[in-house]
């Protein structure tokens, strides 16, 4: 089910056939996720009032969501997108439903919340996972599959930056928890459309032996995703730090932030449009050096201004770096793992991502913004490293090497 372009653009990728359709589809489903962390947090601090109680329900979540990815991605692979992410989705859209009727009035024991979110955590379908393995069997073609998976990622980006948007705009005229019946909406809604779709993949069970080397092989990219996460999620606090420290107006600081998002999209679509001649294990290692490079001396920075220009360049890399892993992932699994491989990426990300706040946080108070963002740039730089490991691998196998059947 493989077609190749003969211009590899990104309007290409969506001439595929069925990749609009489908593509539009988990787009839909998938902006749910850029709602209802949001929505879950507003929601239960006005049904609790507590702080304390919201922070951890939404702890609960998205630890649910994250570490638990990787085994519905696996019932993906083994059963088939179409029998097994259907019903994940209208659980997870029912026990949204319930969270959001529990928050709907202030109230509500929060024992009971934490549970409901929990469990809609622990089903939410991998739906960002399950669509790259999607772009895998549409296109057969290494160079517009580098295309699809970077405006997959770009797209994915905006959803989070349209997610919470879409919530500001709902709760100005509805409880929070409308917005949590929004996300589940949306979310299967969009799953239904998306798994009619002809170009999703059926199951495919495992040969003996595969799921193991398949594992080992992912190192370089979770070690890549988990550096990034890591390190992307530090710096959002420590640019706040940065400002407060030199006295910065801090209503300066989303503009900080949106240099970084807008370098990351930019730096995404570039990758996607050059035609490398390095390997995928090259390009993974020193996009994450680079990474580290540009963020280790940015605390040193003259002014905000300066330090905006070192997020725009930092930015540049953090897509790349993200398309790459996922890339390699893809190259590394068998079929039979290659939704579980997605996952493993993504679980990885999220997971630096919660590590990497909770570490700043800490960090922050003890040191100087300096030394934090020095920090951010090691643990990049380290990723890096361990991706560099299997780098006579990369130097034996041609640039983008097709996939071993």
């Amino acid at each position: 089910m493989s077609t190749h372009a003969p211009r590899p653009s990104y309007a290409a990728v969506l001439r595929v056939p069925l990749a609009r359709r489908t593509f539009s589809a988990a787009l839909t489903a998938r902006l749910s996720y850029g709602t209802v962390a949001l929505a879950v947090l507003l929601s239960v601090t006005r049904a609790t009032g507590s702080y304390a109680v919201s922070g951890a329900v939404l702890s609960l979540f998205g630890a649910t969501t994250v570490f638990l990815m990787p085994l519905r991605a696996s019932l993906i692979d083994r059963h088939g997108a179409r029998r097994a992410l259907l019903p994940l989705s209208v659980l997870h859209g029912t026990l949204l439903c319930a969270l959001a009727a529990l928050t709907w009035r202030p109230g509500a024991p929060a024992p009971a919340i934490a549970t409901a979110a929990a469990l809609a955590g622990a089903c939410a379908p991998p739906l960002g996972p399950t669509m790259r393995a999607v772009w895998s069997e549409l296109i057969g073609d290494r160079d517009l599959l580098r295309r699809a998976y970077s405006l997959d990622g770009v797209a994915e980006e905006l959803l989070f930056v349209s997610g919470p948007a879409l919530v500001g705009a709902l709760v100005g005229v509805a409880p929070p928890a409308a917005a949590i019946l929004l996300g589940a909406a949306l979310n299967v809604c969009g799953t239904c459309v998306f798994v009619t779709s002809p170009a999703l993949p059926g199951p495919r069970p495992a040969p003996a032996g595969r799921g193991r080397r398949a594992v080992r092989g992912l190192l370089p990219p979770v070690a890549v995703a988990l550096g990034v996460g890591l390190a992307l999620s530090a710096v959002e606090l420590l640019v706040m730090a940065f400002a407060a420290e030199r006295s910065y107006d801090t209503a300066l600081v989303p503009w900080v932030l949106g240099a970084l998002s807008a370098g990351s999209a930019l730096g995404g679509l570039v990758t996607g449009a050059v035609r490398w001649r390095t390997g995928t294990r090259v390009r993974l290692w020193r996009f994450a050096a680079g990474l580290g490079v540009v963020l280790a001396p940015a605390g040193l920075a003259p002014g905000l201004w300066t330090l905006t220009g070192a997020m725009a360049l930092a930015g540049a890399f953090i897509a790349p770096a993200l398309t790459t892993a996922y890339l390699l992932a893809d190259e590394t699994a068998s079929e039979d793992t290659r939704t579980q491989a997605g996952a493993w990426v993504n679980t990885a990300v999220n997971a630096g991502s919660s590590a990497g706040a909770l570490l700043a946080g800490l960090l922050v108070a003890r040191l100087s913004p300096g030394a934090c963002f020095l920090l951010a740039g090691a643990t990049a730089l380290a990723a890096a490293a361990v991706a560099a490991g299997p780098l006579r691998a990369a130097r034996a196998a041609p640039a983008d090497a097709p996939r071993s059947a």
